[in-house]
């Protein structure tokens, strides 16, 4: 990868002569069964340039309440669109049409005209999730049946391809403009996409300047991504299998309990019991060991699989977890019970 980006082709991007930038941006289009699609550099830009798009200040969309572009882009949606979130807690992040229906606020000065519906594939605080089809599909129809604008956060979606074997173009037609990211799964250093209709994808490029994200000669980084696209797609498969790997390690620790049960790709979410400890302490016991796991609250942790970690390396992880529970949750209950006897 760092060899096909220190020999591309490039261009002043801004101006649309990047010929590498130019070409990856056919492919994720092609990909996603799209007329156009726009690189950018981060997951978050792309999504907040289609909520700019879609919408207008004092709209609102609909989501998730536990979706990325609600909780982890910093209020881009009021801050950079003047536009409201309306939450509605899904399971494991998945939402069901009868969650949304009658929920669309009706023409009023009094009310935020309602305007998109934001769904997230697969779903980063839903463990990894994968969004049913048939499940997008009902609600692609209802939203459009209301004249309301779909996006798909997918910067995961080619681990739900992976996973499914259901192409891209058959995700995307459910919605109007799709997100997807090139530094996660597939291991690139940097870069997003964001696909849809041409003549939104020439808005989006406005928008993009707007929020500071011009790139120049940004065909050294979009080789990156193309080289992704080519090599590191159906490796997937090898991060979703790793998974499984540390999923059954975390069964077996009575005092850890995998949120939500069912690992489906790439992405574990776990909880440790309140009285054997904290995520704190946890991870920084294993990292001693050298595995790191994220925490995300006081009891949660998120673990990933992804191309730098082996199968090798993903099993000593999971019998270094097996083996800091033994201990770790027993010199916590030891401290417990001492406390006690002492009054």
């Amino acid at each position: 990868m760092r060899a096909a980006m220190a020999a591309a082709d490039v261009g002043d991007d801004v101006f649309g002569e990047d010929r590498t930038v130019n070409k990856l941006e056919e492919r994720v289009a092609e990909y996603l069964g799209k007329e156009a699609a726009l690189f950018v550099p981060s997951g978050t830009m792309s999504n907040q340039m289609a909520v700019r798009i879609h919408t207008r200040p004092g709209d609102e969309l609909l989501c998730d309440l536990n979706c990325h572009i609600f909780q982890y882009e910093a209020g881009g949606p009021a801050a950079l669109s003047g536009v409201m979130c309306r939450t509605f807690l899904g399971e494991d992040g998945i939402l069901d049409l009868s969650q949304l229906e009658g929920q669309i606020h009706p023409e009023n000065v009094h009310l935020t005209p309602t305007r998109l519906v934001c769904l997230e594939n697969t779903h980063n605080r839903g463990g990894g999730k994968i969004y049913p089809l048939d499940k997008i599909a009902a609600i692609s129809r209802w939203a459009r049946q209301n004249k309301l604008a779909m996006h798909l956060d997918g910067a995961r979606l080619w681990n739900a391809i992976v996973a499914t074997g259901i192409a891209g173009p058959r995700w995307g037609e459910h919605f109007d403009t799709v997100s997807v990211c090139f530094s996660k799964g597939l291991g690139a250093p940097v870069g997003s996409a964001l696909a849809g209709p041409r003549d939104l994808i020439n808005r989006a490029r406005r928008v993009r300047k707007l929020f500071g994200g011009g790139m120049r000669q940004a065909g050294i980084i979009a080789a990156g991504a193309l080289y992704a696209l080519d090599h590191h797609i159906e490796r997937l498969r090898e991060d979703h299998a790793n998974a499984q790997i540390l999923a059954e390690a975390i069964r077996s620790c009575p005092a850890l309990q995998l949120v939500p049960a069912d690992v489906q790709t790439n992405l574990i979410w776990l909880r440790i019991d309140p009285a054997a400890g904290n995520a704190h302490d946890l991870t920084t016991q294993l990292q001693e060991r050298g595995v790191l796991i994220h925490p995300l609250g006081s009891h949660a942790l998120r673990a990933c699989t992804h191309l730098d970690v082996s199968a090798t390396q993903v099993r000593y992880a999971a019998d270094v977890v097996v083996d800091v529970m033994k201990t770790f949750a027993k010199s916590k209950l030891t401290v417990k019970i001492s406390a006690n006897e002492h009054g």
